[in-house]
């Protein structure tokens, strides 16, 4: 009666217990599955590395969009930092060549019949001007602008006046057209892309579903503006080669290398930002 209870008693006394027991049992697995979910501190700590990358793609894209801005801009006004970026530069103050008689007399004479001494180019229009009084003019900014320097150089002459220039440059005319538009397209569009990934990015690290479009737009953006820029260098470079190669007329033809800078400096950070956003993905 006051010694230990059997077994039997305890039974009796406590048919519960059974299921008190079950009932802690679950409460155990209960807790243990609850204690397996990951908590906020340790997300963030997880996350942290793939936050800073997609940072860093950013920011990279805000430099691409900078620089992509400049080569916009560039021969949009005259008296201007934007008048010093161009992509190719005329300089035709020696129309001439010295090596013929009264050389230095014809050329005086080509500015009293509206030539200009240079003239240059960029996305939107073109610049001239004079050597020692620098740019002069700007034209109005004009979408799918392309640089026809026979059609300029023609409508500026006095009523009479005429210019024979270098047949190989009518020949590529066409070339010209079609290439500054595509290069027109793909500048605007490059930039256009970018700046908006610039707000897209970080997004991709608290999305799955989110990060392969983002790094989609990144890649397109990117491809963009290389391609423009490859476009605008070959065509820089093939318009050089043209109007320098004739003999009869003294015409200089300069790339501009603050455009050509601009131009790789902001292909260059696409491609990073993208390769970037596309080691995230692996």
């Amino acid at each position: 009666m006051f010694g230990r209870r059997t077994r039997d008693d305890r039974d009796a006394s406590s048919p519960d217990d059974g299921r008190h027991y079950s009932d802690n049992s679950n409460d155990s697995s209960e807790q243990t599955l609850t204690n397996d979910e990951p908590s906020k501190p340790l997300i963030k700590r997880a996350t942290r590395p793939r936050l800073l990358w997609a940072l860093l793609a950013s920011f990279l894209l805000l430099i691409s969009v900078v620089f992509l801005i400049l080569v916009e801009v560039g021969d949009t006004a005259e008296g201007d930092v934007r008048s010093q970026i161009y992509f190719i530069r005329l300089n035709l103050a020696n129309v001439v060549p010295l090596s013929y008689p009264d050389a230095q007399i014809l050329n005086s004479i080509a500015r009293t019949i509206g030539l200009h001494d240079f003239y240059h180019f960029g996305l939107w229009g073109f610049c001239e001007g004079y050597n020692g009084q620098g740019v002069t003019y700007c034209s109005d900014p004009k979408t799918l602008y392309w640089f026809n320097p026979v059609e300029i150089i023609q409508s500026e002459l006095l009523a009479g006046a005429s210019i024979a220039l270098p047949a190989q440059i009518n020949n590529i005319l066409s070339l010209i057209r079609t290439v500054s538009h595509w290069m027109f397209g793909l500048f605007l569009t490059g930039a256009c892309l970018n700046f908006l990934m610039i707000f897209l990015v970080p997004l991709s690290v608290f999305t799955r579903w989110g990060t392969a479009p983002i790094v989609f737009f990144v890649f397109f953006g990117a491809l963009c503006t290389t391609v423009a820029t490859v476009i605008g260098t070959v065509l820089g470079v093939v318009m050089k080669n043209v109007i320098t190669s004739q003999n009869t007329l003294d015409i200089e033809a300069y790339l501009g290398v603050q455009m050509f800078a601009f131009m790789w400096v902001a292909a260059a950070t696409s491609i990073i930002a993208w390769l970037i956003m596309f080691g995230q993905c692996c």
